[in-house]
């Protein structure tokens, strides 16, 4: 019993280290970018040391990473959770379906506008700008579930477009939007058009 608590101790000391080395991480690459950011800065800011963070993340590359990875995993839950509470709700029409998870996506990109301006230039570590591409591949696959199958040229051309005005909205959201208000602004728009190139 005593070796179980023991072990739940340290998993728990482990995770608020590496939730404290991340979110020092966040702080620091949003103002310095990834290339300037000094990893002495982050562990400093996090309370840490320079080995544990390579010992939780592997060094400066990895922790950019594992901040874009907690980044997308939030989204991507979010958007689940308003696609099926609408799905709940009794909505079964794909696009109204697809308009759901666009909004939850843009309110995700509002209220995480902090980290999501980290990553809105392409001064990343090497190989990033990839993983960007496969990230965009997996959420047209997603689209593609509630849009229907990337199967035809049509289909394919009206995912990747469609995933992009998203992307773009959120864009817009994080550099430009000042209020909630204006946030949902953007959001309507993004919808208008979404329904309209969907036709």
């Amino acid at each position: 019993m005593a070796e179980k608590q023991a072990a739940s101790w340290q998993w728990s000391k482990t995770g608020e280290t590496q939730r404290r080395l991340l979110d020092a991480a966040q702080d620091v690459f949003a103002q310095s970018g990834f290339l300037n950011a000094n990893i002495s800065d982050i562990v400093e800011r996090a309370g840490s040391s320079t080995g544990s963070l390579y010992h939780h993340f592997g060094g400066k590359s990895e922790l950019y990473t594992a901040l874009w990875d907690r980044h997308n995993s939030a989204h991507l839950e979010q958007v689940r959770a308003a696609v099926a509470a609408e799905r709940r709700a009794g909505t079964d029409d794909p696009l109204e379906l697809f308009c759901v998870g666009a909004r939850a996506f843009l309110a995700g990109s509002w209220q995480r506008r902090d980290v999501a301006a980290v990553f809105l230039d392409n001064d990343g570590p090497p190989g990033f700008e990839r993983r960007r591409r496969e990230g965009r591949i997996e959420w047209i696959r997603q689209n593609s579930a509630l849009l229907g199958p990337a199967d035809t040229s049509r289909n394919r051309i009206t995912l990747g477009v469609l995933t992009d005005v998203i992307v773009e909205s959120s864009r817009e959201v994080v550099v430009h939007c000042r209020t909630r208000k204006q946030a949902t602004v953007v959001a309507d728009f993004m919808c208008e058009l979404i329904r309209k190139l969907s036709v």
